[in-house]
């Protein structure tokens, strides 16, 4: 796929009812803004936020859209791009998603981390396409009133990200080769 066909591919999911702090697309296609006045709690309802996207991550981004007056934690998980694998040098990653069924496992992701911690608001953000290597492919963020309920929310996130999520990896080499990647944690995965 060309960046411009995965560019088409974009998709922005945001949970929140009317009353939850909006989220304003910045003009010229730039960053998010949280847009926020001081609200009580129960003025500010918890959010879920997901995005695959091709382009470039923004970890502060993405951690100040789960930020809270309300909390005291948020914890972060950035995956990123290695340079090497198996004794190859990589020098990027490629990534593919069904977005429609993608989005599905993330929401319902989600909705298990709210089911075993009290958190307050989750993004996940995964990128699409070509990622450079020290460059983020995922950022998962969870605030919650305390760090233990975050810390667990985003482990256990990635964990399901990685074996419930339909995203295909492609490692591609220095010496001009590439691969894909099965991902085996994924539970349709076939034992070998």
């Amino acid at each position: 796929m060309s960046s411009l066909e995965i560019s088409s591919f974009c998709f922005e999911q945001e949970t929140k009812s009317p009353s939850s702090p909006p989220l304003v697309e910045a003009s010229a296609g730039g960053p998010l803004e949280h847009v926020r006045e001081d609200v009580g709690e129960d003025e500010e309802k918890p959010k879920d936020i997901i995005r695959f996207t091709a382009e470039k991550l923004s970890v502060e981004e993405v951690s100040q859209l789960v930020t809270s007056p309300l909390c005291g934690a948020v914890s972060l998980f950035v995956g990123t791009t290695r340079n090497h694998f198996e004794g190859k040098k990589v020098i990027s990653l490629e990534y593919e998603a069904y977005i429609p069924m993608a989005e599905n496992e993330v929401r319902r992701i989600c909705g298990d981390v709210r089911r075993k911690w009290p958190v307050r608001h989750i993004a996940v953000f995964h990128r699409l396409g070509l990622v450079p290597v020290s460059e983020a492919s995922v950022v998962i963020a969870v605030s919650s009133a305390h760090r233990a309920a975050s810390l667990g929310a985003v482990s256990y996130a990635i964990d399901a990200l990685k074996a419930k999520v339909p995203v295909w990896k492609k490692e591609i080499y220095e010496e001009s080769s590439s691969s894909w990647k099965r991902n085996k944690e994924c539970f349709w995965a076939t034992s070998d």
